[in-house]
């Protein structure tokens, strides 16, 4: 993309969240609230179907739109940049990658416009990363299969509209063995369950779906049965883009509230930032940055070209949230006691980083997976 389109794409999403998002962000959080009607509004700017073509009415544009638009959203918010992430990255991205043309026209303008928000369940209580293991199953009876058991850790499990989940319909630790279904919220026997009370990430809504006797049709399979798994490989490697992008844009949040304050708050008749201890610590975080903002790209180039992405989505995904969690903390250390209160802005983003090295995938797991690309099988 033409570097003029991409500062005025950044532009419109920096605009959208300082005038939409920033003089409600504190209530969101402390009151946990999902703002709907806001993702409804940054639907109409397309911000809800960045990658979807345009003729299933999304934006039509690439990974480096999309990394632009996350993080310039999350440097105001964490929260409304991971839903939207979410939204982008899981359940819209899995319909666009492996829908039948049918469940594509239904679903895929409703999720851009911002009509509908999507959720996506792989996750359970017992199985984050070991997902071979999920206890939620599928059943095949005639043309359609009965949906049991529940998942836990899903962005939307309560509000969304339609969810894509993974269920296992074949035997445990079968890599074919799962299966994705796209579910419509009000089907008979889904429902959304506790709401998690959460560190961070206060305004991004985190639920279980639980499934009693799901009656699912077999038109709603996602690609063919036995492909869930093999399907939610490839969608997390985009995935861990978004979250690349999140951390990016909550890192940077942090860094440019810190730079302001340097400058600002004086002692010993100076601004702190004249300190070298100060200067320093501002001169790591931009570094971190611009590193991570340079591996996200090269990663999100690779996921536009439809190369084989893995290895660099979960080495930017790992850098730049580990980053995120550093540069927010040397944040609230130039505050100083300021920055322990909810009154300055980098709180925030210390409890919001945090989510950023766990979700879709820990640092521990990016390791695995890179260890495992770069030295193959022993």
């Amino acid at each position: 993309m033409l570097t003029e389109n991409l500062d005025l794409i950044a532009e419109s999403a920096k605009d959208f969240a300082e005038k939409n998002i920033r003089p409600f962000l504190m209530e969101w959080d402390e009151s946990q609230e999902f703002p709907i009607q806001l993702f409804k509004e940054m639907g109409h700017l397309g911000f809800m179907g960045v990658l979807v073509p345009e003729e299933y009415g999304g934006s039509g544009l690439g990974y480096d739109a999309y990394i632009s638009i996350i993080d310039e959203i999350a440097q105001v918010c964490g929260s409304i940049g991971l839903s939207v992430a979410a939204h982008n990255s899981l359940c819209t991205n899995h319909i666009l990658q492996f829908g039948s043309e049918e469940i594509k026209n239904k679903y895929l303008p409703k999720l851009a416009s911002g009509e509908f928000i999507g959720a996506w369940g792989l996750t359970e209580a017992n199985t984050g990363s070991d997902a071979m293991r999920m206890q939620c199953t599928a059943k095949k009876e005639g043309e359609y299969y009965i949906l049991n058991g529940t998942k836990n850790w899903i962005t939307h499990g309560i509000s969304g509209d339609v969810a894509v989940v993974i269920a296992r319909t074949g035997d445990l630790l079968d890599s074919r063995g799962m299966t994705a279904f796209v579910i419509d919220r009000g089907t008979v026997g889904f429902s959304g369950g506790k709401k998690e009370n959460k560190l961070g990430m206060r305004a991004s809504e985190t639920a279980e779906m639980i499934f009693d006797n799901c009656k699912i049709h077999e038109s709603q399979v996602l690609g063919k049965e036995g492909e869930g798994f093999i399907q939610a490989m490839k969608i997390l490697d985009g995935g861990r883009i978004s979250i690349a992008a999140l951390s990016i844009g909550i890192a940077r949040g942090a860094y440019l509230a810190a730079l302001k304050y340097s400058k600002e708050r004086k002692q010993f008749g100076k601004p702190i930032a004249s300190f070298q201890a100060i200067s320093f610590k501002l001169a790591d975080m931009i570094t971190k940055i611009e590193a991570s903002e340079a591996l996200t790209r090269k990663a999100g180039v690779l996921k536009d070209k439809g190369l084989p992405c893995t290895q660099e989505s979960a080495i930017a995904k790992y850098f730049a949230s580990e980053t995120a969690v550093e540069v927010a903390t040397d944040a609230v250390q130039v505050f100083g006691g300021y920055g322990y209160t909810k009154d300055f802005p980098v709180e925030k983003f210390y409890r919001d980083s945090k989510l950023c090295t766990i979700g879709e995938g820990t640092s521990e797991i990016q390791k695995l997976v890179i260890a495992r690309n770069i030295l193959g099988k022993l």
